[in-house]
């Protein structure tokens, strides 16, 4: 859980170097919007399934967990296109191509999961599993 935080950590620590061609703005908001992303995913988790602690609970959690993750490829092309260079650009597009075809595995997974819990609401998946171990 702690990946995106150290990555975030990494990215501040780092010595930044912007191309002489890039446009500025977009090239530092690229990984700042990848940051945000990464971490606005972890609302969807639940925290507590007893006090019913969440910062989103609701019947199309699953969705909502697709739909946020899904923006990070935006963040992936924005750093490509933003340094001004052909090869930058082609590589952050296979960054982006590889990004949607994990999403799509990621997906059936996550649809077994749909099937055997009868739920799409991350509450009732936890109280499943809790119940059938």
């Amino acid at each position: 859980m702690l990946q995106a935080v150290a990555d975030g950590l990494k990215l501040i620590v780092k010595e930044v170097s912007i191309p002489s061609r890039a446009n500025r703005v977009i090239f530092i908001a690229a990984p700042i919007l990848i940051i945000v992303i990464s971490l606005t995913v972890f609302a969807a988790l639940p925290i507590s399934t007893y006090t019913n602690v969440n910062f989103i609970n609701s019947y199309v959690d699953i969705l909502i967990l697709f739909a946020i993750s899904s923006f990070g490829v935006y963040g992936v092309i924005l750093a490509g296109w933003s340094s001004n260079s052909k090869y930058s650009f082609l590589g952050s597009l296979r960054s982006a191509a590889q990004m949607i075809s994990y999403e799509v595995f990621f997906s059936l997974i996550i649809l077994v999961i749909l099937l055997l819990t009868k739920s799409s609401n991350f509450v009732d998946i936890v109280i499943n599993q809790y119940n059938t171990v």
